[in-house]
């Protein structure tokens, strides 16, 4: 038994060894193979560019940014509320807010077709560089497909309504407008026999529900029919005994 191990530890150096392409002196051959068999490690991913790189560190936090009295405040103060200990998020809501300040038809603008726009850009850019770090994260790429759907839904409207702010929209935001495609679908002689067969179920069923709704209506009229008949002879009974009271003597 020891010596099939030594054998079998053996012929696992060699193998080492020849992956290596040499032997390193002073080194057991258990340790020569494992090192030829083991998966080098990955080199780490170059740093992607991102569009928030743009935003000035000293800039202060959206929640900050217009208070009074930060003008009275310690600098070590201003750098803890500045971008430059901001997380991402927060980073994220100063630079929406200056894609909005860009578009937006007024300063009191908060919830026009070229507001939601941007906001949505800003959005997929963040989501963008997120999947490019990590492309299989299919639940943020489901989130980036909605609202790149979103965003041409909006930009096909203005695109329609005004083109002079679709042409500024865009241009202000860098995006390049693409239409959707118009769908045309391949016609197979199993398509053609299941539409006939959906339109032939969709006629039954209309015809049942034709008949249902007679029903109801010849009901409903039976039940007004009753119902006049009993107010006609409710009004005749009052009739008489109104004549009856009336024909009484004193």
């Amino acid at each position: 038994m020891l010596a099939l191990l030594g054998r079998g530890l053996a012929g696992l150096a060699r193998a080492g060894a020849a992956v290596l392409g040499r032997a390193e002196p002073g080194c057991s051959p258990v340790l020569q193979a494992a090192r030829g068999y083991a998966r080098p490690a990955g080199k780490k991913g170059k740093d992607i560019p991102s569009h928030l790189d743009d935003l000035p560190p000293t800039m202060l936090k959206k929640d900050y940014a217009n208070l009074p009295i930060m003008n009275r405040v310690d600098d070590v103060v201003k750098r803890v509320l500045s971008l430059e200990m901001a997380s991402q998020k927060e980073r994220l809501k100063v630079k929406k807010q200056q894609l909005v300040e860009k578009v937006r038809r007024s300063p009191n603008d908060n919830g026009s077709f070229e507001v939601q726009v941007a906001i949505l850009t800003a959005k997929i850019r963040t989501l963008e560089e997120h999947l490019q770090r990590h492309p299989k994260d299919k639940s943020n790429r489901r989130l980036m497909l909605m609202d790149l759907d979103r965003r041409r839904k909006m930009l096909g409207y203005l695109r329609r309504v005004n083109y002079s702010t679709f042409e500024k929209t865009c241009q202000e935001l860098g995006i390049q407008y693409s239409p959707p495609q118009p769908y045309s679908r391949h016609v197979t002689k199993r398509w053609l026999v299941k539409k006939a067969l959906c339109i032939k179920v969709f006629q039954e069923k209309q015809k049942l529900k034709a008949a249902v709704r007679l029903k109801q209506r010849r009901e409903r009229q039976a039940r007004a029919r009753a119902a006049r008949e009993q107010q006609k002879q409710v009004q005749e009974k009052q009739l008489q005994e109104k004549q009856a009271q009336e024909g009484t003597p004193v």
